[in-house]
């Protein structure tokens, strides 16, 4: 299987590495040192949407950042294991080969659900997640998401048409600003390259296609790790009201609401961010001690 081309220009691409684990040829940067935090990109997003973040965190931790199976620069290996269980399932795998043992995962959108339900296979000591989408997408990524799955399954060059369409920058940048967050220009044309990218824009859609939440958020109930939701008030595509729901039947959840910030607030404002997730971290109880790890 080969390993997609990194650009030279990709965000902490020196800390980049591919490292196969059945049945996909994953995307890892590993960055920093200390208690290892595992960090999981949204929907159609990858390991650049975590820059912002990188410089403070890495001061205290060892950051694990993966791209999931078929977005950003790790190679599909499984079509059908683009749903939630499926990839929670192979990250868990990959956690295990790699002998990393996280202190806390932290996910972004659709990677908050996915670090939920990987939490339920391995569990840490924490789970953060930034705009979890525990509920349907809405806005442009609402209609847009559904349309195009379906697409997908009936015409398999749909990706690539939707590559050949999306890829400039005036409809990236209109994509973006439809979820409520402003992003630099450095921020937009990360995503331009992602969606220029047939491939990527393929595995985001068949993970839309395959994505069902109705089991983990029957079972938030019965989550016992310790959870911060952090959103943002003019989030466009998950509305904040979904995590606040989703705390309030979780056991150990908390959550905070940002304002002024979009889907993307931790691209926007990591300066906003960065406190949150470091001060939730100081917070938690004595645990088992969690490995110490340089990159």
């Amino acid at each position: 299987m080969q390993a997609p081309v990194i650009p030279a220009d990709w965000p902490n691409r020196n800390a980049s590495r591919h490292v196969f684990c059945a049945p996909h040829l994953w995307h890892v940067q590993e960055i920093g040192s200390g208690p290892t935090l595992l960090m999981i990109h949204g929907a159609g997003g990858a390991s650049h949407s975590w820059r912002g973040l990188v410089p403070v965190l890495a001061d205290h931790y060892h950051l694990v950042i993966v791209d999931l199976p078929g977005q950003g620069f790790t190679r599909l290996g499984a079509r059908h294991r683009c749903g939630l269980d499926p990839m929670a399932e192979d990250l868990a795998r990959l956690i295990r080969q790699e002998a990393w043992a996280p202190m806390a995962y932290i996910g972004h959108s659709a990677g908050a659900a996915i670090a939920l339900r990987l939490a339920e296979l391995a569990p840490p000591r924490a789970v953060i997640g930034l705009n979890a989408a525990l509920g349907q997408f809405e806005g442009v990524a609402g209609w847009l998401f559904p349309v195009m799955a379906k697409l997908l399954a009936a015409a398999p060059f749909v990706a690539q048409i939707f590559s050949r369409l999306a890829g400039n920058p005036a409809k990236v940048a209109s994509l973006l600003a439809s979820t409520g967050s402003t992003i630099d220009a450095t921020g937009q044309a990360l995503y331009l390259q992602l969606l220029r990218m047939p491939s990527h824009v393929d595995a985001t859609l068949a993970m839309m296609a395959q994505w069902t939440l109705e089991g983990l958020l029957n079972r938030l109930p019965q989550q016992t790790t310790p959870c911060l939701l952090i959103t943002a008030a003019n989030d466009r595509a998950v509305p904040p009201a979904k995590s606040s729901n989703a705390a309030a039947r979780m056991p150990h959840a908390r959550w905070h609401d940002v304002a002024g910030l979009g889907h993307l607030l931790h691209e926007e404002a990591p300066q906003i961010v960065a406190p949150l997730i470091l001060d939730f971290l100081t917070t938690l109880p004595p645990g088992p001690a969690p490995g110490d790890k340089k990159a």
